[in-house]
């Protein structure tokens, strides 16, 4: 099965404040970008959208390597804070109620859907894909 390569990032010009988010797939020699924005919103919550956005565009069967930034996303799946989320009726281990719930939400049905591996990259490193996200996500800032 060929592999399809999702890099997603979010910003937000103050936080809580105006965010963009923005995804760039890898599929083969195919590349195809996506953006959007809120009006009101925070650093994670587009950092989410990213991630569902770019699974949302996924329209054939494929495995997904899902590249992210965000600690807060990758760890979320990876380290199984999603599952004792949902275990403790959407409470954070010290009974907080857990923040974004319906983005999260979303991601759980499109990760149950898709299976997609979600893999940490650096912030503003290196990584072309994942600084040509972030650049889509300040676009979209400024485009609204």
């Amino acid at each position: 099965m060929k592999v399809l390569e999702i890099y997603t990032d979010g910003a937000c010009s103050g936080n809580p404040g105006p965010g963009g988010w923005g995804v760039v797939m890898i599929y083969g020699d195919n590349i195809k970008e996506i953006s959007g924005h809120a009006d009101e919103t925070t650093n994670n919550r587009m950092e989410m959208q990213a991630a569902i956005e770019g699974l949302l565009a996924v329209k054939i069967p494929c495995s997904i390597h899902l590249y992210s930034d965000s600690s807060y996303v990758v760890n979320a799946v990876n380290k199984g804070w999603i599952d004792n989320w949902q275990k403790n009726g959407w409470r954070t281990a010290d009974k907080k109620e857990v923040k974004n719930k319906d983005l999260w939400q979303q991601i759980i049905e499109l990760n149950e859907r898709l299976k997609p591996q979600y893999i940490w990259v650096k912030g503003h490193a290196d990584n072309k894909h994942n600084n040509r996200a972030d650049e889509l996500a300040v676009k979209a800032i400024r485009k609204n």
